[in-house]
């Protein structure tokens, strides 16, 4: 690990108990934050979520000014079942309608710049269980009480089942090996792909967005590049238990996030940005192919509808 890193950790890790809601507050004074949860198919948990966030940080205390709930075309009763938490919801597709959306996570944070209004955006994924405010509280906290940090992510412990620590296998297998390669100044991140995260707008909206699941790494390096190391820093927020992908879908998660990277690192040279996996059939075994996300979102204030909602 570089010695810069090593530094780092020291400087800009954290844990949520470290800041205090009183602590917050106090620092808040005319900061506005918003909340989004993406959300596809959540009703399961989607509910809870919603409430704890308007329970312990809207209504106990005003940490978090906005709560959105952005669903991508849910079949089951997300939106039902967030609006009756307390949530505000918005259709994917009503948000910019001008650009027809696109199937994917990063597609949706990238339009709610536009449906929300908060100095500081939370984002927070719709299917975790036993959900605590300390996933939002503890990654606010940094960019509410340190004008020099930008970007926050959470960290926490993955437990797979019954195994402790076992989740995050793409993290383990495809991110954290091509961080430590090629963006060894990102290798102190715990959970670089982890869907919580917070961030000033004013570098959102700086920012492109992968439309799919190389969202999370996308940001992350190009925070990197565009702020530097010492803007960016993690919060322990416990353990994050959530709904698990099967194998087929981490290896097409795997692609898009490789793909991400190579984007990075070189616009030049493209591989072909498809996946073939193998599902067995009665006649054996049959190839399937899926595309890789490859498009990214324009950074948010190249779009006109939001330059001109920023100037109003």
């Amino acid at each position: 690990m570089l010695d810069e890193v090593e530094r780092w950790l020291t400087r800009r890790s954290w844990a949520a108990a470290d800041r205090p809601l009183d602590l917050l507050l106090t620092a808040k004074r005319s900061t506005t934050v918003s909340v989004v949860l993406p959300a596809l198919n959540e009703a399961a948990t989607v509910g809870e979520i919603v409430t704890v966030i308007r329970r312990e940080l809207m209504e106990a205390v005003p940490l978090v000014d906005e709560l959105v709930v952005v669903d991508s075309g849910s079949s089951d009763r997300t939106t039902e079942v967030a609006a009756a938490a307390g949530a505000r919801v918005v259709h994917r597709d009503t948000i910019l309608p001008r650009i027809p959306a696109v199937p994917g996570k990063g597609e949706v944070l990238w339009r709610s710049l536009l449906a929300t209004s908060g100095d500081i955006v939370c984002f927070v994924d719709a299917d975790l269980r036993e959900f605590s405010a300390d996933f939002v509280s503890g990654i606010v906290g940094p960019l509410l009480t340190d004008p020099d940090v930008h970007f926050v992510k959470a960290m926490y412990d993955r437990p797979l089942g019954d195994h402790a620590g076992q989740g995050g296998r793409v993290t383990e297998l495809v991110a954290r090996p091509l961080l430590n390669l090629h963006w060894p100044q990102l290798a102190g991140f715990v959970q670089p792909l982890g869907g919580e995260y917070a961030a000033r707008r004013s570098l959102l909206e700086r920012l492109p967005f992968p439309v799919g699941y190389g969202v999370e790494l996308g940001l992350l390096v190009d925070a990197l590049h565009t702020v530097g190391l010492d803007a960016l820093a993690q919060v322990d927020v416990g353990s994050r238990k959530h709904r698990h992908q099967d194998g087929q879908a981490l290896g097409r998660m795997a692609a898009a996030i490789y793909r991400t990277a190579q984007l990075r690192l070189s616009r030049g040279h493209l591989v072909r940005p498809a996946l073939t996996q193998f599902e067995r059939a009665e006649g054996g075994f049959e190839p399937r192919t899926y595309p890789v996300d490859t498009e990214e979102r324009p950074p948010m204030r190249e779009i006109g509808e939001y330059a001109a909602r920023r100037a109003a």
